[in-house]
This record gives C-alpha cells, structure tokens and sequence, in this order.
C-alpha cells in the first residue's frame, strides 16, 4: 500500500471516528439531563421535585455552522461530550488515549500556502476536549497552587456578540498560559437563566402566537420557559466553543440547576437569619410592561426633549384668582400630589406656609409646607410634592408625614384615586388631564424642555417610580466587607484605576431590592400562613416551612409560598463559590474544611475577569456576598476589559451599521485572527477598536506564519528520522550549548530567550496586549525576516555542522514561539507544533518555554553585534532601493571598521555569507577594511566614486556608485531637475526684487516667498553636489 493511500485511509478513519463521537457543540437530552430539569423546575415553580423525568427519547442530531451548534430533532437539548451525562463535581482529569487528528507525515508540498481555519478548527477543539485537556488534574497532596477562573456566565438564551469574544479570548488565554506553566486549571463554564431577559423573550413569542403568559398560569408559563431554554440554550455555549474556550464543560454549570438552587436557597435563609434581609413598602423603579421591579442599575437616565408644564394651584380661602405657580414634567402625577412645598426663607411664599391649595379638577386639598430641599431660584420656587411616583418627593414626604398616594396600577393606567381619569393610560391621561385644566383656567404656559428620562434597560420604556412592597438587603455591612478586601490587598483590581470607581459605589451603596415580580427564576423561599394572620416562614425548603409551621400552629396549616422570584443578580453573586460546593461541601461551624474538596482547591478563584460596565451589577455583589457568606473575599484579582468598538472607536450599534459580527468573522478570518485582534494594541480597561482591516492583517500574520512552519518542515522533508527526532525541543537550551553557536544563531536564541522572559512577566501582570504584540513582532521582523533568510545559506552551505546548527536553532525558535503565541491562537499553533518534530502529545499541555524561577541564558555580546550586522544590512538596503536598484542585482560593498568598533571586523568577516544574502551585495568581492577614525574623513582604503554609508559609531560601508546607477541617466535626470529649480529660482528671485512687492505685499506672504527661494536654492545646491560626484562619462 503507497504511504499515500495509507495517509488517506488513516485521515478517514479519523474523521469518521469524529463523526461518531457525540456532537460537541451542545448537550444530548439523556436521563439526568431530564431528571435536572425536573428538580430545578420544582425549585423555580417552589415545589419538590419527587421523582425523575422519564428519559426522551434519542434524536438525531443535525448541524447548523452558522449558528456554530448543533440542533436536535424535537427540539431537545444539547449533549456533553464522551457520555459525561452525570453531575460530576471534583472528578480527577481524565487523559485519555485519543490519537491526535493532524496528519503529521502529510508530505509539506501538499500543504496549502494559505491557512484554513474550517479545516482545523473543529477537529482540533473535538481531540482537545475528548482526551480529557480541558480539566483540571485530580487533587495530590503536593500539587502546585490551581488556577481558577469562573466564566461569567452569559444568557442562556444569548447569542454570541464581540463583549463575549472578548472575554472568551482573554479568559482561554489565562487558562492556556497557566496550565502549561503547570497549573491545575480550572475554567469553569455556565449560564445564567437571566430572568428578565428570558421572560421576554418567552412570553414575545407566546404573543405572536396569540398567548398571553397569564392566561397559560405559572406552572404552563415555566413549562413553555424550559422547553424554550431547552430548545435554545446550547446556542451561546456552542458558539463560545468555537472561540476555543478550553473549559471544564464537564462541570457546566446553570444558574437553575438544583445545587445552586439549593445554594440560593441557603444564602437568603442565612442573610434573613442574620437581618440583612427584609420586607418592607420602598419607593422602586417600576417596569409597567414586564411588570416587575428593577435595580437602579437596570435603569439607563437618557436626555429627551420634552415638555414643562407650568399651572396654577389655588389657594383655598383666599381672594379669587390667588394661587402658587408650579411646574411640572408629569402633569398626570398632579392627581396624586400631597403637598406643595417651599422654601422656609423664601419670602415670596413664606406667609402661605399652612394654608392649602385646591388639587386642579378633583378638588383635592393639599397644604403647602416648607422644607430647605426647595431650591429658590430654580422653576416658580414651588415643587409639587407627589411622595408615591418621584424618588425626591417621596423623601420629603418621609420626612414631612405626608400620605403617600398610588395613583397607578401596575401596568402604568391610572387607578380609582384617578377618579374621572382611571383606567387611562399615564401618557393618554396626562393629555386629558392638561386639555381639562386649560378649558378650566388653570394652565399658565408649556415651554420646550431637556430632561433625564429613566428608562427600562431591558424594555427600554419610561421607568415609573413606585412605591411597593418588595424583599431588600441591607447593604451597608457587606459593603464594608467588600470595600475592605480591596483596601488591604486580599483582592486587587487591574487596572487600579478602577478602584476608586468601586469604591465610590460601595461607599454609598443603598439597601438592594432584591424581589421581581416575574415568573422565571428563584422563587423565593418564603412562606406564608394567610389563616394565621399572614405569618412568615423563611426556609431553605417547603417541608422545612412546613416543619417550623406545623410546630408553632398545628398540624394541617396551609402555606403559599412568596410568588416572586430573586433578582438574577442574586444568584449570580453567589456562582463563584456556589459554582464549587457550597454550601454542600463548607464544614459545619468549627469544622475543618476537605482539602480534596472541590471547595477547598477551587475557592476563591484566582481571577475574574468581565467588562468594566457590570463592575456594580455583578462583581461589587459577588465581593460582598462571598465575604458575608464564605468568610473571605471570592477573587484575588478581579480583571476588567474594555468595550469592544468599531475601528474608529465609535460603540457598535445596529443603528449606525458598524456592527461587527463574531460568527460571520469566524467563519471568513478564522478564530485565531479575530483572537489576536482583540487582545493586541490595548491596555487593561481600555475600549477595544476593533476593525476588519486589524482582522485582515491578522489572517495574513496567521498565513505568514503557517507558511514558516511550511518551509522548516519542507526542509526537513530529507533529514533522516533519527536526525529529525534529535530536533524535537526537549526543554530551554542551556547557557554551554549557547555559547557553542555561531553568532546568527547566538543572537536570535537571546532574543528568544529574552521575549520568553518578557512575554512570561506580561501574562502573569495581566498584561496581554503587549505580550501577543511582541511575539508576533519577533515572528515576523526577527525570526521571519532575518533569521530564516540567514539559515538557507547556512543548510545549503555544504558545511553539515553549520546546517545541522541552523536547523535546530529553526526548531527551537519556532516550537518555542509556538508555545509563547498558544495561548492567543490555539489553533494554528496547535496544527504547526504537531508537525514538527516535538516531545509529547499535545502542545496546550506542553511546558511552557520558561520553567518557574529559570533565567533563561542570554548572550548580550551577540546581540549588540548582531544588532551592528542588521544595520549594515539596513544601511545598504536604504542606499539600494534610493537609488532604485532592482531587487535582483547585486552590488558590490566595502565595509570599514574602527575605533569602538574595531571588534566588528572578524565577526562581519564570518559572517560575510550572511549579509551577502540579506544585503543583495557579491560575496566574492566583499572586503573589510580598517577604518581611521581620528578625523572622520573615513576609510582610506574606500573605493573611488562611491556612496558613503555611515552605520554607526566607527562603522562604515562603501557602494560604488556604478553599481547604484546608470551614470548617464542619472546625470540627465540631475540635469533636467537642476534646469527646474533654477527656472523656479529666478521666478521667485524676480518677484522678491520687484518694485512694491516686498514694501506693499504683507509680511507673512514676504516671508513666504523667501522661504521658498531659501529652499529651491538649498535643493540647486543638493543637485549640484551629485552632479559632481558622478563618476565621469
């Protein structure tokens, strides 16, 4: 059988043997799948979960790549990878034997010269993630300290947008460096039910097909929710795999599943327990149409136009017409006012502080008080006081004993209080309320007006502020534990700036409401005994409710549960501990924690990493609940990315077009590209530009590179496999090994180990930016550019010890730099490193090309004179294409050395073939000199009519100038530019001594002319100069 055909029936069997592996991309619906669903249904709809679904049964599974997943007939769920179908916590890794996919005896001319991405990608993640990589080792009692990052978690039902593409590729970066620097690493992955947003999107579907949610009821609304999840759920999940997240999704966690059911449940009971948890009647940030509350993070205050409305309030007993201006934004909030408030000192209303005004239309009265909140000089000097519907008023109402009048339900109509105005809508009742008070008189003016709109984050419509009976917590204890881990160092921010931005929100942080009047999320765990007065039962479960009420009221007692839900941030500020075992596996009070415990080595995680924009959303919560409930703070670096923007740094919206999407880059780039795009060219924190001609630049550095894998590996193509085996890099090349090679090879070694050290220190400072740039740099202008061009002289030489020396410097610059850039494209370094020849299975496992505490050997010398030789090689460079020398002639060059540069001379001697080559001059005729350096006049020995090159100090090169040019040519072209100049000279030297120019004409425009005659003048002179140095016809 030809080696051929045995290439093409092995890369068969592997693709079919691929084929019949379980679908990566999202999970199979099996029984525990379903038996999940069961018990995390229970939880959400607040009932136990009594027995196991029945298993479904099996489904087809077909793949959509646009959409990077793949979807199940029936809608099912998604499927884990090699039957991983239980839920396993704390399993030790598995490696399993799983033969790498790359056909490494695929013959090199049969590589493609371009880089396919859609030929490697999937193949690689598949082995990658069946041998077992993605997971953190089993817990040894001498293991080295385990990183751990927990994912934020991203919408279960999200699609994959840039903000995720970025924190995927910054997070698999962390991940990758840390588990070659030897590691146990865990990343660990998830969703999060993202109640709001997950409700939405449910009950907009169930609209367009005729169903409103409350007619369905709440256990068929979860049902259709879960179908929904199930159905879409695996999409976000499988589009973040494409991005090559090397996560543990063994342990892919979700925010409803019953472990962290249990975790929210237990995290409500001990902050109640301990009072940081109570019910009470607060002004809120309303949403009418999700009808809930929400976070006045949740709230964005937008600039509109709009209107302020200035009326008459009448005074009540008082001379007919006599009333207090007072305007208003909102005239429909008019019918629930309580007060008219002024300033104490304001002398204009000073002497109607008691009375009472008359509520315009429904006849109301209301009294008018003082309070120093007024400011004077702002508006008329009088606010109506509404204490249900304004935050501020509702203050003023708390301190001034005002009742506090709802005249909204919930879905924003007005109510019975509205009297004649109930059941309109706020908007349609602010137009009948104004046309009814200017057919009465009591309108004065109505004047254009810019003012901050709340509005929903999520719906996007006007927040009505309301005043509700909602679950808080008090914050000011937690905040102080969070403000604390920051201030003494436990938990550092990158960058720092931002800590002053934490620590003004924690420093004036408000009781947090923590109830939402929804559906879909954790129910919470408070009972109700309507028949005994509506008493309270706060419990980690309904039989304990049930428990604790049948011993305080009798056996029998009927409870209903609470009927809102938490706040998603709720139990997403518990994911990065309740993620890892608790409070399953936290000791009871004085116990000792299981240090195999899954708690004890994966908490507190080493980094998280997010966005800026929810440092108050999620990570401030996360820092206080993980210090109130775990006894130390979750993190001990929290890491903050930019936003990612267009190239010009505008944000990306759909609006203005600019929008760059992820899977459409992916599938025309490749993910490496998009990768190293994301993270290069910025600092920590700073906004991401991120433009397609970046992305471009970056398939082609991709295309470059594998193309110098090509050109290693088609000159290693006739080495024999022993000698090939030999060059397999088996760790960081030793100081005496160093020494023994020749200078090309000494310097491109120390500039390795140099850039090892430096990209080394960048990754471990979060640095990354910096860090893909500089290998990157190094591959393309050093490795590429130089190094690569010396060696062919150097191989093809017919010295073996010189050729042998090249080629393994070829392979351990190259495995190396592979290492270095691994972690910011996996892919294609993945690829090249399983070609060459290498020590190992899998490059993502392999070490890192610097050991922890090595200093890696670094000739200095080498560098400092390889550095002299790149000069030389530039100086002639510069001189040939400014004389425009065609590429492919040679030129013959002379080169001097002196003074402190005396030294250079053997080595440019020994190294005459190598800038022969890269300099385009003859080898034959090349000569060093002795240069005197004592009056700078140059070489003696310098050949007539030549080009002087000045390299530097006591370095020079000579290239005749018959070499350079065609003499006569360019003594014609000299002649008809000097022809020019003088004709433009004697133009501007007329007009300068003409009569009334230099006394009439301006200054400026004078000193204009000059100028320009100063210059033509100097470039006759430069023209002249080069005339005489031809050498003569």
């Amino acid at each position: 059988m030809t080696r051929s055909r045995t290439r093409t029936l092995r890369t068969l069997g592997s693709l079919l043997s691929l084929a019949a592996q379980p679908c990566q991309a999202a999970w199979l619906a099996g029984t525990a799948a379903a038996s999940r669903r069961a018990s995390s249904q229970a939880a959400v709809a607040g009932r136990s979960a009594l027995t196991a679904a029945t298993a479904p049964t099996s489904a087809f599974a077909t793949c959509d790549r646009r959409l990077g997943t793949c979807r199940l007939s029936g809608g099912t769920a998604a499927a884990p990878p090699a039957g991983d179908l239980e839920w396993r916590r704390g399993a030790p890794a598995r490696m399993q034997e799983v033969a790498c996919p790359t056909d490494v005896e695929d013959d090199p001319e049969d590589m493609s010269t371009q880089y396919s991405p859609t030929e490697v990608e999937q193949r690689l993640y598949n082995w990658w993630e069946q041998s077992g990589y993605f997971k953190p080792t089993g817990h040894q009692e001498d293991e080295k300290q385990c990183f751990i990052i927990p994912m934020p978690p991203p919408n279960v039902t999200g699609r994959l947008h840039m903000g995720h593409a970025m924190f995927v590729t910054l997070e698999d970066i962390m991940a990758r460096f840390q588990r070659m620097r030897g590691r146990p690493t865990l990343w660990l992955p998830g969703t999060d039910h993202a109640g709001i947003a997950t409700q939405m999107l449910v009950e907009r579907d169930l609209r367009a097909k005729g169903i409103e949610r409350k007619e369905l009821g709440r256990e068929a609304f979860l049902d259709k929710v879960w179908e929904w999840k199930e159905e879409y759920g695996g999409y976000i999940t499988s589009q973040v795999r494409r991005l090559g997240a090397s996560c543990d999704w063994s342990r892919e966690r979700f925010t409803l599943e019953p472990d962290l059911c249990e975790a929210v449940n237990e995290a409500f009971v001990r902050l109640h327990e301990k009072g940081l948890i109570y019910r009470g009647e607060y002004m809120v940030n309303w949403s009418p149409s999700l009808g809930t509350a929400v976070s006045d993070l949740e709230v964005d205050y937008v600039e509109e136009e709009g209107k302020l409305y200035y009326f008459k309030y009448m005074l009540d007993g008082e001379e007919e017409g006599a009333h207090i201006p007072v305007a208003t934004t909102r005239p429909e909030t008019i019918l629930g006012d309580a007060a008219v408030c002024v300033h104490p000192e304001d002398e204009r209303y000073q002497h109607l502080v008691g009375k009472h005004v008359v509520m315009p239309m429904l006849g109301r009265k209301i009294p008018v008080i003082a309070d120093d909140y007024v400011q004077m000089d702002f508006g008329t000097g009088a606010l109506k006081i509404t204490p249900a519907h304004d935050i501020n008023d509702y203050a003023i109402g708390k301190r001034q004993k005002l009742p506090i009048v709802n005249i909204m339900n919930k879905d924003a109509t007005l109510n019975e209080v509205a009297g004649p105005y109930e059941g309109l809508d706020r908007y349609e009742c602010r137009a009948k309320l104004w046309a009814d008070m200017e057919a009465a008189g009591l309108t004065l003016k109505v004047e254009d007006h810019t003012q901050r709109v709340p509005r929903s984050e999520r719906s996007g419509e006007v927040i009505e502020p309301l005043v509700s009976t909602q679950w808080f917590c008090k914050m000011d204890g937690m905040a102080a534990k969070g403000l604390e881990a920051v201030r003494t160092g436990q938990t550092q921010i990158v960058p720092e700036r931002f800590e002053k931005v934490y620590y003004n929100w924690l420093d004036n942080i408000n009781d947090w409401c923590i109830s939402r009047q929804l559906w879909w999320g954790h129910r919470i765990p408070v009972w109700y005994a309507d028949a005994h007065g509506g008493k309270t039962f706060v419990a980690r479960s309904e039989a304990a409710a049930r428990a604790a009420a049948e011993a305080e009221l009798g056996p029998g007692v009927e409870l209903r549960q609470d009927e809102d839900v938490l706040d998603t941030w709720f139990s997403s500020g518990l994911w990065p501990f309740a993620t890892v075992g608790w409070p399953q596996q936290a000791p009871p009070e004085g116990g000792v924690l299981d240090p195999a415990s899954d708690l004890a080595r994966f908490y507190p995680a080493s980094v998280l990493e997010t966005g800026y924009d929810i440092l108050f959303f999620w990570v401030a919560r996360m820092m206080m609940l993980g210090s109130e409930l775990t006894g130390q703070p979750p993190f001990h670096t929290i890491y903050m990315h930019g936003l990612v923007r267009d190239g010009k740094g505008q944000k990306m919206s759909k609006t203005k077009g600019n929008v760059v999407d992820p899977l459409e880059t992916l599938d025309a780039f490749g993910t490496d590209a998009l990768r190293l795009s994301l993270v290069t060219g910025t600092t920590p924190g700073q906004d991401v530009p991120l433009s397609m001609e970046k992305v471009t630049a970056n398939r082609n550095f991709a295309n470059k590179l594998w193309n110098t894998g090509r050109f290693l590996l088609m000159g290693l193509k006739e080495v024999a496999p022993e000698e090939r085996a030999a060059l397999a890099v088996a760790g960081p090349m030793a100081a005496e090994e160093l020494a023994q090679l020749p200078l090309p090879e000494r310097w491109v070694i120390s500039r390795l180990h140099t850039l090892t050290a430096n990209v080394t220190d960048q990754l471990e400072s979060y640095d990354f930016g910096p860090a893909g740039d500089l290998v990157r740099s190094f591959l393309w202008d050093e490795y590429a550019d130089w190094y690569i061009e010396v060696s062919k002289r150097r191989i093809a030489g017919g010295d073996p010890i010189a050729a042998a020396q090249a080629r393994r410097t070829l392979v351990y610059v190259l495995d190396s730099c592979l290492r270095l850039l691994h972690p910011f494209m996996p892919y294609i370094t993945e690829e090249l490193w399983q070609r060459l020849p290498h020590h190992g299975d899998s490059l993502m496992i392999a070490p890192w090309p610097q050991l922890a505490e090595q200093e890696l050997p670094v000739d200095t010398e080498a560098i400092s004179q390889f550095e002299a030789v790149q000069g030389l090689v530039r100086a002639v460079r510069n001189a040939r294409a400014e004389y425009r020398v065609e590429p492919k002639k040679m030129v013959t060059a002379t080169v001097a050395a002196g003074g402190v540069a005396a030294g250079l001379v053997d080595v440019i001697e020994a190294e005459r073939d190598a800038i022969a080559t890269l300099a385009r001059v003859e080898a034959d005729t090349f000569e060093v000199i002795p240069l005197d350096v004592s009056d700078g006049s140059g070489a003696s020995g310098a050949p007539p009519n030549s080009v002087r090159l000045v390299v530097q100090d006591g370095l020079e090169a000579y290239l005749p100038l018959a070499d350079l040019m065609d003499a006569d040519k360019e003594r014609a072209r000299l002649g008809k530019q000097a022809k020019k100049l003088e004709a433009e000279i004697e133009k501007l030297e007329k007009r300068l001594n003409g009569k009334g120019f230099a006394d009439k004409a301006p200054a400026a425009v004078v000193a204009k002319a000059r100028g320009e005659l100063d210059e033509q003048q100097a470039a006759l002179a430069a023209v002249k100069v080069s005339l005489n140095e031809l050498p003569s016809a």
